[in-house]
């Protein structure tokens, strides 16, 4: 759920050669597509982005062994045809995160919003608990856990949970094995690397995963935020919803925010991407920082 390159910037990459689709059946079959996707995942497709969809609606079709998007579309809507739609989403989904991505956010996390937590733990619960909505292949699930687990050494007593949610099945599938190629962990300190990062015994392979010290205070679940309620706690301390909301319109954003803010407990913080506003929108927050709020008490 959790995504910042754009569907233009895949647009370019595609070959100048391949055929589109006349513009009727842009407006017909690959049209209705598109209207799905929409509904379904809150995600704006304008006909600008309508090449970059048939690409992506391509791969699919030629998984299936289908020829036409009147096809592939009758495929989608079809009774029973479930499984191939959350294929698709899988296939339009535009995943993208890195290890301290944005790093300001997590200084301020730890020198600002956990000390201020941590007393407040000790006194509801031993626990502090995070979600990272919209959380893609799990570098940022693990680098907050790096930023709590580092607090809590520093500042015990403190224990931590994080939920990591999205979408795409498959990315939930890559960031539950916790294990990325070696360049991917470069942006990681090398003294946390050190402790928390294992390399694999097979050098040749270059692939390092997430220790289990960090694993067991990390789960994931699909979710999705169109839909009307999310089945999760509500009293998280912080949440991360960073370079989601540019996917969605302006009433898309009203809807989603004010659910995940169901989920926050009363001066719980929320961060969202640097590039992302919250102007306009009605919602219990205030700012208190760069791209940071906090829910009203």
């Amino acid at each position: 759920m959790t995504r910042s390159a754009a569907f233009a910037r895949r647009a370019r990459a595609q070959p100048a050669s391949r055929a589109l689709p006349s513009p009727l059946r842009l407006r017909s079959s690959l049209g209705r597509i598109a209207e799905l996707v929409s509904s379904e995942l809150g995600i704006m497709l304008p006909d600008s982005k309508l090449p970059i969809l048939h690409g992506r609606v391509q791969r699919r079709m030629h998984a299936r062994g289908v020829t036409s998007l009147e096809a592939y579309a009758a495929l989608l809507f079809a009774a029973g045809g479930e499984p191939e739609r959350l294929q698709l989403f899988d296939a339009v989904t535009t995943n993208k995160t890195d290890f301290f991505r944005e790093p300001s956010h997590f200084s301020v996390l730890r020198e600002q919003v956990l000390p201020e937590l941590q007393p407040r733990a000790e006194l509801r619960t031993p626990e502090c608990k995070l979600w990272c909505a919209g959380c893609s292949t799990g570098q940022e699930v693990y680098t907050l856990a790096m930023v709590l687990s580092e607090h809590a050494r520093e500042n015990p007593p403190l224990d931590f949970s994080i939920l990591g949610s999205d979408v795409c099945s498959k990315v939930l599938e890559q960031a539950q094995a916790a294990t990325y190629a070696e360049e991917l962990v470069e942006p990681v300190p090398l003294p946390l690397r050190q402790r928390y990062l294992l390399r694999s015994k097979d050098r040749k392979q270059r692939l390092v995963r997430v220790g289990r010290a960090l694993r067991e205070h990390v789960r994931f679940a699909r979710l999705n935020f169109m839909d009307e309620r999310y089945p999760l706690p509500r009293d998280f301390d912080v949440v991360f919803f960073r370079n989601v909301l540019i996917y969605f319109d302006r009433p898309t954003q009203q809807r989603v925010l004010s659910r995940i803010c169901q989920h926050l407990r009363p001066n719980g913080y929320l961060f969202v991407g640097h590039s992302e506003s919250l102007n306009g929108l009605t919602l219990p927050l205030l700012a208190r920082g760069d791209a940071m709020f906090q829910k009203l008490p």
